[in-house]
């Protein structure tokens, strides 16, 4: 956690100036010191000037000379050393201001993701520790420059909105280190798909619950994040230690569209491997537009096949009570007829409206 209201000193002593004051002192110039020592009297010179550390070699020499204890030069030269480390620190968190501005922070903040704060430095500091990065150049080598491609294997470098979509997938797998979930098994994830279709078709109350525990013991994470500001996803999926983990935003609150970005990031899982990483209505480096199409299919054939669509659209004056019919048939959603006979343009869009489910997470 970031430590932004701990005590460190403004300044402290390099062990230079203190084996100077020590030195004159005792009348010693650099050069007898430095014959006392053994040590060369540029090395002495340049730790006199600030300009280069004493070792522990050197720390116990003194002490010989001096009768100054080893650990007291180098517990002066530990403080000297976290001093400057924290000084560099403090350079970088000023550097990072203006990329901090462009994170939609206060939502962050209202999704409890990151502390309330407005003062910027703090929002700074509060982002590294979000993103477990030390500076803005860490960052950006994550996840602009695919330094680390086995941990994060797509760019967000042309992205206008790479630091909300950043925060958006950081967020999931924050949410996943909380679930426990066996090793992957394929075969069974796959088996399990008709008792998650039937979960589909009756949409309960827990329906997430429900989910999430199912796909768990096949080793799958799920895990829903909601939307940030400009960032209009609505899944993604990627493996993190073999394991490999769906997110979901739950955009637009229709259950038709949850349910097919579900089973479209189901079939990344079981068609495209380790590897590919799948951010839904997201342009980006990395995405394979026939893995995407793929997927598509994949989740339009599990939800409800073509010659299923035929033969429900065949059907002379479509009622109502024929969709409904049709769902238990089939073991769909209602919804999910009524939404695909919109996107093919078969009926107009606002038709059988009602029989749309809101999406809740948390019932």
């Amino acid at each position: 956690m970031a430590t932004i209201n701990q005590y460190y000193p403004e300044s402290v002593t390099h062990p230079g100036e203190i084996l100077l004051e020590t030195l004159e002192e005792r009348d010693l110039g650099a050069k007898e010191f430095a014959i006392r020592t053994g040590k060369p009297e540029k090395t002495i010179t340049a730790v006199l000037k600030g300009e280069s550390a004493i070792t522990p070699d050197m720390a116990v020499l003194f002490e010989q000379v001096l009768k100054i204890p080893a650990h007291f030069w180098m517990e002066a030269q530990r403080n000297f050393d976290e001093y400057q480390a924290r000084l560099n620190y403090q350079n970088a968190i000023d550097e990072a201001q203006e990329w901090a501005q462009s994170f939609p922070y206060a939502k962050m903040a209202k999704f409890n993701w990151v502390p309330k704060t407005v003062k910027l430095r703090e929002k700074v500091i509060h982002l590294f520790d979000y993103f477990e990065v030390a500076s803005l150049k860490g960052w950006n080598d994550f996840y602009l420059n695919q330094k680390l491609q086995v941990a994060f294997r797509i760019s967000l470098k042309d992205q206008e909105n790479a630091t909300a979509i950043a925060s958006w997938l950081r967020q999931g797998e924050i949410q996943s280190q909380s679930l426990k979930a066996p090793e992957y098994d394929r075969a069974k994830f796959k088996a399990l798909l008709p008792k998650i279709k039937d979960i589909m078709a009756v949409h309960p109350k827990n329906f997430f619950a429900q989910l999430q525990a199912i796909c768990l013991t096949a080793g799958v994470k799920v895990v829903h994040t909601p939307c940030l500001p400009n960032t209009a996803i609505h899944g993604s999926t990627r493996w993190i230690n073999d394991i490999p983990l769906i997110q979901l935003s739950g955009r637009y609150k229709r259950n038709d569209i949850f349910w097919f970005t579900f089973f479209h990031e189901v079939g990344h899982i079981l068609l495209h491997g380790k590897k590919y990483i799948s951010i839904e209505n997201v342009s980006y480096s990395g995405e394979n537009e026939d893995y995407e199409k793929e997927a598509d299919e994949f989740a339009s054939n599990l939800i409800l096949t073509e010659a299923q669509v035929d033969e429900i659209w065949c059907t002379p004056n479509l009622m109502e009570e024929d969709i409904l019919t049709y769902a238990k048939k089939f073991t769909t959603h209602p919804a999910c007829i009524i939404g695909r006979l919109q996107y093919l343009g078969y009926i107009r869009f606002g038709l059988g409206s009602h029989l749309f489910e809101p999406i809740n997470f948390y019932d």
